[in-house]
C-alpha cells in the first residue's frame, strides 16, 4: 500500500469542499434512483424521504438556514448509508408578502414605488429578482454540504404546483369549506393588504384611556378617532347599572360633528369590567364590533380609509392620519365639555403588522375564507393518535392547544406577487365565482355579465401548506406513491402554526394521509451572547463567512453538538474554531493510521473478536440509537469524544509501542485493527462532517465503496 501525497499537507477546507461536492453531484447519488445495491446485489427497497422547507427566494441564507440544512442533511446521509432509498427534495418559496416587502425596500432605495407600477410590471420585476436569488441561494445550500436531489427541485410557482393549489381551492369550495364574504380583517395601511391572524404581532403598550360623555352614558375608549359614526351603545344585559334602559332605546347624543341618534344594544359581548361597562361600537374597524352588528342586524360605516386616514365623516379632521388626528380630537372634546377624564396608565395589546410594525387597522373587506374547524379536528385526531409524532412533547401540547377553536382563515392577499386567485367577481352583486379555466361568463347568482378577474393572490402559506404532496406529484406520480407520507419534517419552531400545522390539515384533507410521520422542530440561532440576530443590532452572523473561515464541517458540528431539539442555540465563532481543531485532529489521526498500513505489504485479516474492536461496535450501536431517536446533540458529541479522547489519546498511544516494536506480525495485526476502526469512525462521523470524512475516505488505500456517502453504515 502507498499513502497519498495529500497527507503531506495540513487539511485545507477551501481546497477540498467545492471539489468534493462536485464529485458527489457528478456521481448521481443524491438521486435515490441511482443508489448502489447492497454488497450482495440486493436492491434497496425501503424508502425514506424528507421535504426541504423551501427557503424564501429573496436573499441570502442566514444562520437558521444553515441549521436546518445541517440537521436534514445529517438524517438524509444517515438513512442513505443504512441502505434506504433516501430522498431529500429541495425547493424554494416565492414567499408572497415577505418577498414583496423585501422588493418594496429595494424600490424605495431606487426612489420608486410599487404604486407607480402596474401589477404586471411589478410581478415581472419580482420574478427576475427571485430567480436570481434562487440560483444564488442554491449555491449557498450546496456550500453547506446539502446532499439533496437537485434533479427534483421545486419552486412554489411551478405550473404543476400552482395547478394542485387551484385543485385544492376548488375542492374546498365543492366541499362547502370555502366562502367569500364581507368580514373584518387585519389590514396593514403601509403594505395595503389584509393579513391572517398569524401575521399580526402584538405589543404591550401603556396609553391614555379616554372617558367621554355620550348622552346619558360615559364611555371609555383608547381610540376616540373612531367615534364619528358610532350610533350604537353596547352594555351587558346583566349589568345592573344600565337595567333602567331598554334594549333598542334611542338617545340624542351631542357630538363633535353634531347630534347623533344612538341606540342601546344589550349584548353579552359587553364587558362590565372594562371602563364603565358601556361602549360604542365601530363595526367597520373592529372584529368584535362587527360580530355584534351582525347579531343585531345593525348597519356600519367606514371611518378610516385603507391608508389610515380619516374619511369625510370626520368633518374637520378628514384626511388626517390617526396619529395626527387623535390629540386634536381630544382637544375638541375638551372644548365641548365631553371629555370627563383621562386615565394615563391604560395597559393593552396593540396589534401590529409583523413585518413593518405599523398598527393594524381592521377593515371590512370581501375576502376568501376557509372554514378551519373540520380541518383542525382531523389534524388534532392525527396528532393524538400519533400518526404524526412530535420529537418534543412541549410542541405537541402547543399544537393541540392551537388547533382548538381555530378561526376561519383569510387566504386573500392584496398584493401582486403570488399565485393569482382563480376567480371572477360580479360587479353588480359582488358574488365570487371560481374560474379555473376562464369559462365563467355570467354571474351564477344574479346573471350579470359584468365580471372582473379577482385581483388578489393567495396567502403564501396556503400554497406552501400543500408542499409535501404537491412536490411529490399528487396523486399520480411515482414519487408520491413511493415517498408519501414523508418520514420527517424538520423546521423551526417559529413556523409551527404558520406552516407545520397547516401542512397537516391540508395534507389530510387532500390525501387522507398525514404529510409526514415525525416533526422535529429546532430553535432560533442566536449570537454568542444569546441575543436574537438582527441587522439593526449588527450581530448577524453569516454562515457562509464562518464556513469560509473555519470550514463547513466545523460550522456543522458547532450547530449540532449540545443543540437539543426545540431550544435556541447560541452560535459562537470560537466554538466553530474549536471544531476546526477537531477536523485537524482527525486529519492527523487518519494520516498516522494510513502511514502504518502503507508500510505493510500484506495486511492480515481483522480479528473481529478483539475487545477494542467489539467496544467500538457497541459504541456504534449507541450512536445509531441516538440518531434514530433524534438525539443528534448527543451522537455528535459522543463521536467527537471517542475520536479525540478514546481513539487518538488512548488507543493510538497504547498502540505505538506495538507498531514500533520488533514483532512485525503483531505490528501488522495492530495496524489492521486501527485501519478498520478508522473506517468505522469515518462512517459514523460522515453525516455530521461530510467533507473531511469523504476527503479522507477517497485517499484510503483500501475501502468498500468509491464514495463514503454511499458506504453502508457499520453494524454488528
Amino acid at each position: 500500500m502507498k499513502m497519498s501525497e495529500k497527507f503531506n499537507k495540513p487539511y485545507d477546507p477551501k481546497q477540498n469542499e467545492e471539489k468534493i461536492y462536485k464529485q458527489w453531484e457528478s456521481s448521481g447519488y443524491f438521486n435515490p434512483d441511482n443508489l448502489p445495491a447492497f454488497p450482495d446485489g440486493t436492491p434497496r427497497e425501503q424508502s425514506w424521504s424528507c421535504i426541504m422547507p423551501p427557503p424564501n427566494a429573496n436573499g441570502s441564507l442566514h444562520a437558521g438556514h444553515a441549521l436546518f440544512v445541517t440537521l436534514q442533511d445529517i438524517f438524509t446521509r444517515f438513512e442513505r448509508m443504512r441502505g434506504k432509498r433516501a430522498l431529500w427534495l429541495p425547493g424554494a418559496d416565492h414567499a408572497g408578502f415577505e418577498t414583496q416587502v423585501v422588493y418594496e425596500k429595494k424600490l424605495a432605495k431606487e426612489k420608486r414605488s410599487r404604486f407607480q407600477m402596474s401589477r404586471e410590471e411589478l410581478y415581472k420585476e419580482i420574478w427576475d429578482f427571485t430567480q436570481y436569488n434562487k440560483q444564488f441561494m442554491e449555491g449557498q445550500i450546496k456550500h453547506l454540504g446539502a446532499s439533496c436531489d437537485w434533479s427534483r427541485e421545486k419552486f412554489t410557482l411551478d405550473d404543476d404546483i400552482v395547478q394542485i393549489v387551484y385543485d385544492t381551492f376548488k375542492k374546498l369550495s365543492d366541499d362547502k369549506l370555502l366562502y367569500r364574504g364581507l368580514r373584518s380583517i387585519n389590514w396593514c395601511p403601509k403594505h395595503q393588504t389584509g393579513l391572517s391572524n398569524l401575521e399580526v404581532s402584538y405589543e404591550e403598550r401603556t396609553e391614555p384611556f379616554y372617558y367621554i360623555q355620550y348622552g346619558p352614558f360615559t364611555i371609555a375608549t383608547a381610540r376616540p378617532e373612531t367615534k364619528f359614526s358610532d350610533k350604537y351603545i353596547v352594555v351587558h344585559p346583566d349589568d345592573d347599572r344600565y337595567a333602567k334602559y331598554k334594549h333598542g332605546q334611542t338617545f340624542d347624543v351631542p357630538w363633535i360633528n353634531g347630534t347623533i341618534t344612538a341606540t342601546l344594544i344589550k349584548d353579552k359581548a359587553g364587558n362590565p369590567e372594562m371602563g364603565t361597562g358601556a361602549m360604542t361600537i365601530t363595526p367597520w374597524h373592529s372584529e368584535i364590533d362587527f360580530d355584534i352588528a351582525k347579531r343585531h342586524n345593525l348597519d356600519y360605516e367606514q371611518i378610516i380609509d385603507e391608508r389610515g386616514k380619516l374619511l369625510p365623516v370626520a368633518g374637520e379632521f378628514a384626511g388626517m392620519s390617526i396619529k395626527d388626528a387623535r390629540p386634536k380630537i381630544v382637544e375638541k372634546l375638551k372644548e365641548l365639555g365631553l371629555l370627563i377624564k383621562i386615565d394615563e396608565k391604560y395597559e393593552h395589546s396593540v396589534p401590529l403588522c409583523y413585518k413593518c410594525k405599523r398598527e393594524i387597522e381592521p377593515q371590512l373587506k370581501e375576502q376568501w375564507f376557509i372554514k378551519m374547524s373540520p380541518l383542525a379536528n382531523r389534524a388534532r385526531e392525527a396528532i393524538e393518535k400519533k400518526d404524526v409524532k412530535f420529537v418534543t412533547e412541549r410542541h405537541k401540547r402547543i399544537a393541540l392547544h392551537w388547533l382548538e377553536n381555530l378561526e376561519d382563515w383569510n387566504i386573500s392577499r392584496q398584493i401582486a406577487w403570488g399565485i393569482p386567485i382563480p376567480a371572477k367577481i360580479c360587479q353588480d352583486c359582488g358574488e365570487g365565482m371560481i374560474d379555473l379555466n376562464n369559462d365563467v361568463k355570467k354571474c351564477q347568482k344574479c346573471g350579470s355579465k359584468k365580471l372582473e378577474k379577482d385581483p388578489d393572490t393567495f396567502d403564501t402559506w396556503f400554497s406552501s401548506g400543500q408542499w409535501p404532496f404537491a412536490t411529490l406529484g399528487y396523486p399520480d406520480k411515482n414519487d408520491y406513491k413511493e415517498f408519501y407520507p414523508t418520514n420527517l419534517m424538520e423546521t423551526g419552531h417559529d413556523i409551527l402554526f404558520f406552516w407545520v400545522l397547516r401542512m397537516i390539515m391540508l395534507g389530510l384533507y387532500r390525501t387522507n394521509k398525514v404529510p409526514f410521520k415525525t416533526v422535529y422542530l429546532h430553535g432560533l440561532v442566536r449570537d454568542a451572547k444569546g441575543i436574537k440576530m438582527s441587522k439593526s443590532k449588527g450581530n448577524v452572523i453569516s454562515p457562509l463567512e464562518i464556513s469560509d473561515k473555519f470550514g463547513t464541517d466545523a460550522l456543522r458540528m458547532a450547530l449540532v453538538v449540545g443543540n437539543t431539539p426545540g431550544t435556541d442555540l447560541n452560535l459562537d465563532p470560537n466554538k466553530v474554531g474549536a471544531y476546526r481543531k477537531f477536523a485537524n485532529k482527525l486529519w492527523n489521526v487518519a494520516r498516522f493510521v494510513i502511514m502504518q498500513v502503507a508500510e505493510i505489504d500484506n495486511l492480515p485479516n481483522l480479528d473481529e473478536e478483539n475487545q477494542i474492536y467489539r467496544n467500538l461496535q457497541n459504541f456504534v450501536d449507541e450512536v445509531t440509537d441516538d440518531i434514530q431517536n433524534y438525539r443528534l446533540h448527543l451522537a455528535s458529541e459522543k463521536i467527537y469524544h471517542y475520536i479525540w479522547h478514546t481513539f487518538a489519546d488512548k488507543i493510538l498511544e497504547e498502540s505505538k509501542p506495538i507498531l514500533q516494536g520488533d514483532d512485525k506480525k503483531a505490528a501488522a495485526i495492530q495496524a489492521r485493527l486501527l485501519f478498520e476502526m478508522l473506517k468505522i469512525q469515518l462512517k459514523i462521523l460522515h453525516p455530521f462532517m461530510p467533507f473531511i470524512t469523504e476527503t479522507i475516505w477517497q485517499e484510503l488505500p483500501e475501502k468498500d465503496s468509491d464514495f463514503l456517502m454511499v458506504a453502508f453504515w457499520p453494524k454488528k
